[in-house]
């Protein structure tokens, strides 16, 4: 699963992907420093693996992990080409979601494309630049569609559909923001829209505002567009978790307290992030490795037990469950099976986020 992290020139992206992935890609003060993108692997923030590799002496951890995507500052005229327009529609296709960063902060020393500061604005620019984007690909589908109506009448539902995110779009409106039913959802699926895709917001901010976050206008702005969405906005300090990241854990819980703050925004970022793709993690426990294995929410048994191996979905026979905050609480498999906390579920069984996993299988 890829994220695409997104916004004007000289915003912070490439700071902030920096601070995520200690990737080391280029920043500087000047419009389209990142041309090609550049990619990071990120673990997932999970206290409950370090908790479990100490309860089974475990010799090794492997977390879940996002992949973030660093892409190239949009400009108006995207979607006509300007700038690298041709490039960022490109390798925005590519990605699952999208992690918009907006410029909070004033200062002199940076550069902003348009001049001066205005999250609205600038939220704007690259919301209109997709959906002009969209609306050509809506167009193109539309066209194909009516002239296949006259052969087949269940074209129709297809132009229905299409034409109720025609609007929306032209009414400068997101593709998600359309009301769809189950049906119009899965003919929309295939269109890949731009505006389709979930999309999380940043408040990139300097550090003297984050003392007074809540009543800063720029992102109280920002988190209502979040809104308007249905989505969340995460304000943090690109600055500061550049810092942090370079720290080990010790020094970078002091410096968080010193700041005021219970948790770094990145790791509220990457959370929030693998909450949006609609991921969650079931865990696999023993001496030789503690996991996490990333999962759709909704998913079965079965197919859970197929992203360790696909024969253990071929033989699927049951998964024996233990919640882990039972596993934790009880001190152990053998304490928590003893009172009766393991469970036997079988092929129809939806996993749930944090589910403790021994699939039992025959091949």
């Amino acid at each position: 699963m890829k994220i695409g992290i997104v916004g004007l020139p000289n915003v912070g992206k490439s700071t902030m992907f920096n601070s995520i992935t200690k990737a080391g890609a280029e920043c500087a003060n000047y419009p389209f420093c990142t041309i090609e993108p550049n990619v990071g692997i990120v673990a997932v923030p999970d206290e409950r693996l370090e908790k479990l590799t100490n309860l089974y002496n475990a010799k090794k951890t492997t977390p879940a992990v996002v992949e973030f995507v660093d892409i190239a500052g949009l400009v108006k005229g995207a979607s006509k080409g300007e700038g690298l327009g041709n490039k960022f529609l490109s390798h925005i296709r590519e990605v699952d979601a999208i992690c918009e960063v907006v410029r909070c902060f004033e200062d002199s020393n940076i550069v902003h494309v348009d001049g001066n500061i205005n999250p609205i604005r600038d939220v704007e620019t690259i919301k209109l630049e997709l959906i002009f984007a969209d609306l050509e690909v809506i167009e193109k589908r539309l066209d194909k569609a009516q002239k296949m109506l006259k052969a087949d009448k269940k074209y129709q539902a297809e132009i229905d559909v299409l034409n109720k995110v025609k609007s929306a779009l032209e009414d400068g409106k997101s593709a998600r923001t359309v009301n769809l039913n189950e049906e119009e959802k899965e003919w929309m699926k295939d269109t890949f829209l731009l505006t389709n895709k979930p999309i999380l917001y940043i408040a990139n901010i300097e550090e003297n505002q984050i003392s007074n976050i809540e009543n800063d206008e720029n992102v109280k702005k920002v988190k209502a567009l979040a809104e308007e969405e249905h989505t969340k906005c995460i304000p943090l300090c690109a600055k500061i978790e550049e810092e942090l990241s370079a720290l080990d854990d010790a020094d970078k819980k002091e410096m968080l307290e010193a700041i005021g703050l219970q948790e770094s925004g990145l790791d509220k970022l990457i959370k929030e992030s693998y909450s949006l793709l609609g991921l969650m993690s079931f865990l696999t426990a023993g001496e030789p490795e503690v996991r996490a294995w990333t999962i759709k929410k909704g998913t079965k048994a079965p197919e859970a037990a197929g992203k360790i191996h696909s024969d253990i979905q071929r033989g699927f026979i049951k998964a024996e469950i233990v919640n882990y905050d039972d596993l934790i609480k009880e001190g152990g498999i053998v304490q928590a099976r003893e009172k009766g906390l393991v469970r036997s579920e079988g092929k129809e069984y939806i996993m749930q986020d944090g589910d403790v996993v021994l699939f039992k299988f025959n091949v």
